[in-house]
């Protein structure tokens, strides 16, 4: 079976959204139903599951997902997951594919650290013999064509996440207000969209940005950036963050200064150290992107294709706004 996935606004059906969000137990099922049994007839498949940094929030609850889906199903799949000791820790992630490749994993469900430096390691891979997934963080397509791979990707629209933010923060703020953009790391293609969406948002709410710099998803980076950032414009109104962990160094900067909840500050990921900033008006809101099913969406999609099905293009899942009218 084959399977195109274009980039339009409703890709996954509805009985897909919904092993999604509502339990991780029936992902496994919904597979078996759709005809993943016969992979288990030759032996249990082992799949990889590699991550970026362990010391973000985000990648931490997206093991904790995994890892219990795993649990509950390991009469059917053997299972590992590897993370990075940091952002940039770029090797590591080389390292854990070609180890997965020589121990003869059938599956791994990837998130690139670098969009265009995986696309190599990972093509060895699929030519190796493994069924490789990629999740929350696309491969660039000219390194994919380099490669000569062509890989779906099983994850969030980063630019319009990013914009719901963005928006949010200028619906708060009005027309003219000055704000700043803290960056995830250059060399993953989800921080070039999140700048764009929250780029569209500084144009649709004529916001005027002050400037725009690179904490590479790093907490304490991102302390320094912004402090940086409060030294240099005295005017500030507003931060978009890139992801959460940057978010909260932005908040740290902020309480330092005096101006936690005078600033607003908006990130992405709805990691859980954030919600309570959310709720005592040191952020204003966040994205949820599902980390955790999205990995065992993952897997799901890596049984399939073990089963002979096949997908291409882009396989989409859902981001929400949530502010602090979502956490009560």
């Amino acid at each position: 079976m084959s399977h195109s996935m274009k980039r339009e606004s409703v890709l996954i059906s509805a009985p897909r959204r919904t092993a999604l969000k509502v339990g991780l137990a029936g992902a496994l099922a919904l597979a078996l139903s759709c005809g993943v049994s016969p992979a288990f007839a030759a032996g249990k498949p082992k799949v990889g599951l590699i991550m970026k940094s362990l010391s973000n929030e985000f990648f931490k609850q997206m093991k904790a997902g995994a890892d219990k889906y795993a649990a509950e199903n390991k009469d059917k799949f053997d299972f590992k997951a590897v993370g990075m000791k940091d952002e940039r820790d770029f090797a590591s992630q080389v390292d854990a594919v070609e180890n997965f490749v020589t121990q003869k994993y059938d599956i791994i469900v990837v998130a690139p650290a670098d969009s265009k430096a995986m696309a190599t390691p990972l093509a060895k891979a699929v030519k190796a013999g493994v069924k490789v997934i990629n999740i929350d963080v696309p491969l660039d397509a000219d390194a994919k064509k380099k490669a000569g791979i062509d890989l779906a990707f099983f994850g969030p629209d980063n630019q319009e996440g990013a914009k719901l933010a963005g928006d949010a923060l200028a619906k708060d703020l009005g027309p003219g207000a000055k704000v700043v953009i803290l960056e995830g790391n250059p060399e993953a293609d989800n921080a070039k969209e999140r700048k764009e969406g929250f780029m569209d948002s500084v144009k649709s709410g004529k916001l005027e940005l002050l400037d725009s710099k690179t904490a590479h998803w790093e907490t304490e980076e991102a302390n320094t950036v912004m402090t940086n950032f409060l030294t240099k414009y005295k005017d500030i109104q507003g931060v978009m963050a890139a992801n959460d962990s940057m978010a909260l160094g932005v908040v740290k900067a902020l309480d330092a200064a005096g101006q936690a909840g005078k600033i607003k500050v908006v990130g992405f990921d709805n990691i859980p150290p954030v919600q309570p900033l959310i709720k005592d008006g040191k952020m204003l809101a966040t994205v949820e992107q599902y980390g955790a099913q999205m990995a065992v969406m993952g897997i799901d999609y890596g049984m399939r294709e073990l089963a002979g099905e096949k997908f291409t293009g882009w396989v989409k899942t859902d981001v929400k706004l949530v502010t602090a009218a979502d956490l009560k």
